[in-house]
């Protein structure tokens, strides 16, 4: 997830039960070119780990140098992106656009597979629309160039994220009788319920959360304790929603310094403190600070003004 899957974000997933996780997609002609933004999107740290670098582009031999450059990072596993579908990089051919031409996918995998000695993966969607879904053709090219998973997110580039992810067609891949690398599959998650059925109804070989964790990394553990247990824990309250936020922002603002320290990490408010009654005026001052201690002092009132806001709920 561009501009939120970043070490500080990652930090707070790791810290409550993601057993795997990837970098933000990583544009590979900023990789070859040197860009500052693409190249410390490399960061990664040890209590990270496993960790995927994930890369994309439409151009094969930069995709192939750009791989290089990730493997020199050393993560466990380097992803590439053939699933965003942002008008920006699937109009281009990259990400989703590469849907439409499953031959060009081919030869980029085989080249990357090729030029890496770590273990390549895959995310990618349905299709680029209804009419252009070929995934299991896609799954079995990608198998066939050595991949060794592949994630699939349930919609088209075409319904972005709208819509129900369709997880039929992600079990008919999984379930297909030459398909042997393990199949992940992606959208609408956003529960323990929802993942255990999932699980079982599908037979994937894992789950990936992407928007679910958005503002809200328990629901790791949480999914982990539902499926080992069968029994829900107990939701964070106000006190443990405000420390994970408070350290998410120290996180952002040492790594992403304190201009866009302070506005990347504006979108997640909303998700740390959802439900909460009469919060808006709350969030509006955090949205609208530019000063890290008023943010962290606004914080602080947040912990003590609605410190029951959950146990009530």
């Amino acid at each position: 997830m561009e501009d939120v899957s970043d070490p500080p974000f990652r930090a707070v997933c790791k810290e409550n039960g993601a057993d795997l996780m990837y970098t933000e997609f990583i544009s590979a002609e900023g990789l070859i070119r040197d860009a500052d933004k693409s190249v410390q999107k490399l960061d990664i740290y040890d209590y990270e780990r496993p960790i995927g670098i994930q890369i994309f582009g439409d151009k094969i031999e930069s995709m192939r140098q750009a791989a290089a450059i990730a493997e020199e990072a050393q993560p466990e596993i380097i992803d590439i992106n053939y699933g965003c579908p942002v008008k920006k990089v699937a109009c281009k051919g990259a990400g989703a656009g590469i849907l439409l031409n499953l031959p060009k996918m081919q030869e980029m995998t085989d080249e990357i597979v090729k030029r890496v000695k770590l273990p390549v993966t895959v995310k990618t969607r349905l299709g680029w629309d209804d009419s252009t879904i070929q995934i299991v053709e896609v799954a079995k090219r990608l198998q066939g160039v050595g991949i060794q998973a592949l994630s699939i997110h349930g919609r088209t580039r075409k319904q972005m994220y709208k819509g129900e992810a369709n997880w039929d067609m992600i079990a008919e891949v999984k379930n297909h009788p030459d398909i042997h690398i393990p199949i992940f599959g992606n959208g609408d998650i956003d529960s323990p319920q929802k993942a255990l059925e999932y699980k079982n109804k599908y037979g994937v070989d894992g789950i990936m959360i992407g928007r679910a964790s958005i503002g809200y990394p328990w629901i790791f553990n949480e999914i982990k304790h539902f499926m080992k247990t069968g029994e829900m824990l107990p939701p964070p309250g106000m006190k443990e929603r405000v420390a994970t936020c408070k350290k998410h922002f120290e996180f952002s603002l040492e790594w992403k310094k304190e201009i866009l320290g302070i506005f990347e990490m504006r979108r997640h408010y909303t998700n740390y403190f959802r439900g909460v009654p009469n919060f808006k005026p709350y969030r509006m001052r955090l949205v609208e600070s530019q000063n890290p201690k008023e943010i962290f002092d606004i914080l602080d009132e947040i912990a003590v003004t609605f410190a029951d806001a959950y146990e009530l709920a």
